[in-house]
């Protein structure tokens, strides 16, 4: 792709749909759209032009543009919040960045069950509008979020233990596929896309509206808490003891971990500690065990969701650091608990002079019935599992782009270190949450063979020529081939998919 043939294209799309959708390099809206990503290293990457839509048919109309000439293959990027660290992930280098911003409208059906939401809209505005009406959706914890990337990714959510993922509450799907036609995947009509798009990212099309099922809700009991380091023998036991099958309240989404700041030079046990149906200000009892346990630091309320989310977006504010993600899954045992701790701590040596770190692991459980109920209906390959999940998020924040590498080969190194101990104790599984992957992990493989052999089958149907398997690089995508490599998961075995 030349940089005159991006000129053309662009020039192309400016005649298209008008100068107010399409900007072009050094003018004012292009800086904005850089200025606006999450982590500074998407920020750096530059587009011949943005475009954006703000209708559907926008949508189509550009698909329809980029792919009409097949000689003349022409990047693209699909971005709805752009709060995925990886640089193109939802940008990319002199090709056309697809900015859904605009495709934001969040509208309730008549007996406010359903709720319609563009993929443009970020989860701190969905809770402003149902907040006001004791509403809910089991959306993102974070202000700034996109509604269109987390949901395809699957979707963790404070109301995940009562209803699951974000994906299984989805009850349909607008979607531009390759050919610039417009579906809707239900589970009535085009089944299998409606399924692939829980959890199956960007592979098959654009995303341009998801109905969600509502719920009644009213304000959260929320509380933040860190411990000394030297609680871990009992934070362990009291932690294991809490998201054991049998002790696990579907009220409560609770997210443990372990944090250090190189600005304080200082490491602490951390907890984010949610209950969706709060007894006035009362600490409920589920969680008091972790309550009473010696702390540094400790804040409650109770709050509803659009302020919980606007208060997350300030712990890792949009545009303030270098950022990165990586995951893994394990089960969260005693031992476990401890072995995690154990291996995190001992990484900090070797990041400790990085200036402005901030160097963290947050377990965040997701119990069977979170994810169990609906694991025949979406991509995540879940069905054979029981017990509670820890879905491990490693978040690094740093200033300096001189310490990229450093920082990624580190994480990398955790990562290996912790599935080394988790497979030492009966604890590792393999499954990878993809909002959260690293790009040199394999989120859709995880899922399993058959899983990634019904994807496949799934592209073939509605996107013959692999138009965004090939021409849109960010995004995880469908392992070409299965293999049958036998991991074991806890004390179960099962089938991982590895692809290339």
């Amino acid at each position: 792709m030349t940089r005159r043939s991006s000129f053309n294209r662009c020039e192309a799309l400016l005649a298209l749909l008008g100068p107010e959708k399409v900007s072009l390099p050094s003018s004012s809206a292009y800086n904005a759209s850089l200025a606006s990503y999450f982590s500074l290293q998407s920020s750096a990457v530059h587009p011949a032009c943005f475009v954006a839509p703000q209708t559907t048919g926008d949508v189509s109309a550009v698909v329809t543009s980029l792919t009409s000439d097949p000689e003349d293959p022409f990047d693209f990027a699909i971005r709805s919040g752009g709060h995925m660290w990886i640089p193109e992930a939802s940008n990319v280098q002199g090709g056309v960045t697809i900015d859904l911003g605009a495709l934001d409208s969040i509208n309730l059906n008549a007996d406010k069950t359903i709720v319609s939401i563009g993929p443009g809209a970020l989860w701190d505005a969905v809770y402003a509008k149902l907040d006001p009406l004791g509403l809910s959706v089991a959306g993102g914890r974070i202000g700034g979020v996109g509604v269109g990337g987390l949901t395809v990714g699957g979707g963790l959510s404070y109301f995940g233990p009562q209803h699951g993922w974000t994906c299984d509450t989805a009850s349909a799907f607008e979607v531009v596929l390759a050919d610039g036609s417009v579906v809707t995947a239900t589970e009535q009509d085009h089944t299998d896309l409606f399924h692939g798009l829980r959890g199956g990212g960007n592979n098959f099309g654009i995303v341009t509206r998801v109905d969600f099922s509502t719920f009644d809700q009213g304000p959260l009991w929320f509380a933040t808490t860190y411990n000394p380091l030297s609680a871990i023998d009992d934070y362990a036991k009291i932690v294991a003891n809490m998201t054991a099958a049998d002790n696990y309240d579907n009220k409560a989404s609770f997210i443990a971990g372990f944090g250090y700041s190189q600005a304080q030079g200082a490491s602490v046990i951390a907890n984010q500690l949610v209950y969706t149906k709060p007894v006035e200000d009362q600490v409920p009892r589920y969680y008091q065990d972790v309550i009473d346990l010696p702390s540094v630091y400790s804040n409650i309320s109770v709050a509803n969701m659009s302020t919980l989310a606007t208060q997350g977006t300030a712990l890792i504010p949009s545009g303030a650091a270098r950022y990165m993600f990586a995951t893994t899954t394990f089960e969260p045992t005693e031992a476990m608990i401890r072995g995690a701790f154990e291996v995190w701590n001992a990484s900090v040596a070797g990041v400790n002079n990085i200036s402005g770190l901030t160097w963290s692991l947050s377990m965040e459980m997701v119990p069977e019935g979170q994810y169990q109920p609906k694991a025949d209906l979406n991509s995540l390959g879940l069905t054979n599992r029981k017990g509670t999940r820890a879905v491990i998020l490693l978040t690094e924040s740093w200033q300096r782009p001189e310490d990229d590498e450093h920082v990624y080969a580190a994480v990398a190194a955790l990562v290996t270190a912790l599935e080394d101990k988790a497979r030492s104790l009966d604890a590792y599984d393999p499954y990878l949450y993809l909002n959260y992957a690293a790009p040199w992990q394999n989120p859709i493989a995880s899922y399993g063979d058959d899983k990634v052999q019904s994807l496949r089958a799934l592209r073939t149907r509605v996107d013959p020529t692999a138009v965004f398997t090939k021409r849109v690089p960010g995004g995880f995508k469908i392992p070409e081939t299965t293999g049958a490599t036998l991991i074991q998961v806890g004390r179960t075995e099962t089938k991982r998919a590895d692809g290339d």
